[in-house]
């Protein structure tokens, strides 16, 4: 495995090392001993999800607050997305800065998103298959989001804001000047 550090330095790119032949191909596609080393901390993830999506759908931006903060590590399992972690973190010189990746079954690279970022993600395949595990549990009261639009972080998803596919909930999260920041 590689890491590679993003932008924002926290936001880390795992490239795995893929072994094919004949058959098929064989991969690590996660070893928490190199993961901590690259981190120098400690992680316990505790919980997997995975979601399903067709082109054109957005999920996000997510984040819990503490105490249920999340970090995650995200993979695409099947088709293509553009990956996006957004710094929260108020007294972060890089607060309100992205980082964004595309993750693929194709590049099977993961991207490592610590706490204190909100995510999201914009399918560009057909549909896709996402996983990701995190380190803490989901808790609805601890949830908070941030507009994907906001003019303030300047995303470029790629695509046209008028062709996205948002739930009500994510096209009614508040603008960063008023979102639930982190205070670290």
């Amino acid at each position: 495995m590689n890491f590679h550090r993003q932008i924002i330095p926290d936001i880390i790119v795992i490239k795995p090392k893929i072994f094919l032949d004949n058959r098929g191909y064989f991969s690590e596609v996660f070893r928490n001993d190199l993961l901590e080393k690259e981190l120098g901390y400690k992680i316990n993830f505790i919980q997997e999800n995975e979601s399903k999506s067709t082109k054109g759908v957005l999920r996000g931006l997510h984040y819990q607050v503490p105490p249920y903060s999340q970090a995650k590590l995200v993979k695409v399992i099947e088709g293509r997305v553009l990956d996006v972690a957004v710094d929260m973190r108020k007294s972060s010189p890089s607060f309100g800065k992205y980082a964004s990746v595309e993750l693929s079954d194709e590049n099977k690279n993961q991207i490592f998103i610590p706490h204190g970022f909100a995510h999201g993600f914009l399918v560009l395949s057909s549909f896709a298959i996402l996983t990701y595990k995190v380190d803490n549990y989901y808790s609805p009261e601890h949830d908070k989001g941030v507009l994907y639009s906001d003019k303030n972080l300047a995303i470029n998803w790629t695509l046209s804001l008028e062709d996205l596919i948002l739930s009500e909930k994510d096209k009614a999260q508040p603008f960063l000047s008023d979102a639930v920041t982190f205070d670290k």
